[in-house]
């Protein structure tokens, strides 16, 4: 009984000291980040670690969806027929009464690496680019991994986009004028639908507005990368290894799995890409952009110094970097639909 109360007293005290460890490397870390950006969600040192885990996660109470919602705008929930063989898709339209018809639209595909998210989260940001601009967004709510690997979301976000270009005249929408959006994983979603979308030659797309976009799953094989706040080196792994339904290796051959990957970028819409330079993507979302732009793609890249990942919905909503930060994707989906020359 001693011997065991003893083992029990090591642990915990080595399980405190474990704790403080990465409790004080969290708050380094943090020190790095500039205060008008610096969010309470910073401190807690949550990670996609486990199937467990995750469940827990998704426990989390979604934000009040009436407190999200721009004045002004309304929102509509509905569903698009979806993929051969599957259930419908859900989507939310956002839209101002009295803008001029036919205008521009936005694809917008939520973030959560994969596994987690909502569209509800997105509400704020859905809601406020509809008002703002004066256009119609549709914001999807894709399966998730690791129930639905590789391509359910794909699928799904493919059929929301078939459904706003068939619906377009019902929408006062212009189908020349519509872009595909998301942050995170949803940014990824995006850029892997835009290369579907051309390839396809089904529906165009005229801008991919990419939120620090997880684009890369090599990123987990590189062991040199530091941890970061937010979205680590842990998470990236467990959501790349539930969205493949493997973890990542250094062959992944299915097309549109893993948008990095791609080899021919030529023809791809204009892209926004902006990351901050301590987010964990900072590295994969610069080198595609500069891929891009290597094959002629009109490709603008906003680096923002000491922005973490998923600023754009966790830092204050005065923050002015941030808000510059916002600034700057909302002017360049504005020129792509609504800049007639």
């Amino acid at each position: 009984m001693t011997n065991r109360r003893a083992l029990l007293g090591g642990a915990a005290i080595l399980g405190s000291l474990g704790f403080a460890r990465a409790a004080w490397s969290r708050w380094e870390a943090v020190a790095a980040v500039p205060h008008d950006m610096r969010s309470w969600q910073l401190y807690l040192p949550l990670e996609f670690s486990s199937t467990l885990m995750l469940r827990l996660l998704r426990l989390l109470p979604p934000p009040d969806p009436a407190d999200a919602i721009v004045p002004g705008v309304d929102v509509d929930k509905r569903s698009a027929p979806g993929p051969d063989g599957q259930g419908p898709v859900e989507v939310y339209v956002y839209d101002t009464p009295g803008r001029q018809r036919p205008a521009g639209a936005l694809l917008w595909i939520h973030g959560g690496g994969y596994v987690a998210g909502d569209p509800i989260t997105s509400h704020r940001v859905c809601s406020g680019i509809a008002g703002q601009l004066g256009i119609v967004v549709i914001n999807v709510g894709y399966r998730l991994a690791p129930e639905h690997p590789f391509p359910a979301g794909l699928d799904d976000c493919y059929a929301a986009l078939r459904w706003l270009h068939e619906r377009a005249d019902d929408l006062g929408v212009d189908v020349g004028r519509i872009a595909v959006g998301g942050e995170s994983a949803g940014g990824g979603l995006a850029a892997a639908l835009a290369q579907l979308a051309y390839d396809r030659a089904e529906v165009p797309v005229c801008l991919q507005l990419l939120v620090y976009p997880m684009l890369d799953d090599r990123t987990v094989l590189d062991q040199t990368r530091p941890k970061t706040l937010v979205w680590s080196p842990t998470s990236n792994r467990f959501g790349w290894t539930a969205y493949l339904g493997h973890p990542p290796r250094l062959r992944e051959d299915r097309p549109y799995a893993v948008p990095a990957r791609r080899d021919d970028l030529n023809g791809l819409p204009p892209a926004w890409i902006g990351v901050g330079d301590l987010d964990l993507f900072h590295d994969e979302d610069v080198a595609y952009a500069e891929r891009l732009q290597a094959a002629g793609v009109d490709c603008q890249v906003e680096v923002v110094s000491g922005m973490y990942h998923g600023a754009y919905g966790m830092a204050p909503l005065d923050s002015p970097t941030v808000n510059a930060f916002r600034v700057s994707a909302v002017q360049a989906l504005d020129r792509a639909l609504n800049d007639q020359g």
